[in-house]
């Protein structure tokens, strides 16, 4: 069996306050569920800019201080694609606008980690929102 072909891809965590950004999928992968605004880099791009246009893309919004966060690999196998995808995850400053989802995202707004405690949410997407934000707060006791 010939090794399955590996895409590199990235997306973006923009942090507003206690607050991160999160677009509702509306195609596979991920379909339905919320995760960062994302998608694949094209020829020619260096991570970064990719992260940048596909913000802009799918919510219409800028950030600043991008920055890698964490490397994921996606078996695509698991959703019936022909590729598996090299996820690279940045953080970003959130530097003004509402976002508007357009391109392949539902909706996009920000949510709190209390907000998103309870929605469906794509693989590393609430670790990820842990790292940025801080852990969950409940009555001032940690939550583990």
């Amino acid at each position: 069996m010939e090794p399955r072909k590996i895409i590199p891809a990235v997306s973006v965590a923009v942090v507003r306050g206690k607050t991160v950004l999160l677009v509702k999928r509306a195609r596979a992968p991920s379909q339905g569920l919320y995760a960062y605004p994302g998608g694949k880099v094209e020829p020619g791009e260096t991570l970064a800019q990719a992260a940048a246009r596909e913000l802009k893309e799918e919510t219409g919004l800028e950030a600043g201080d991008y920055r890698p966060l964490r490397d994921i690999h996606i078996d695509g196998s698991g959703e019936n694609h022909a590729v598996d995808y090299l996820l690279t995850v940045f953080g970003a400053a959130y530097a003004g606008g509402e976002p508007v989802a357009s391109d392949d995202a539902e909706t996009a707004a920000f949510y709190s980690l209390a907000e998103m405690a309870a929605m469906p949410l794509a693989g590393d997407v609430f670790e990820v929102a842990e790292e940025l934000l801080g852990p969950a707060q409940d009555n001032g006791r940690q939550l583990s």
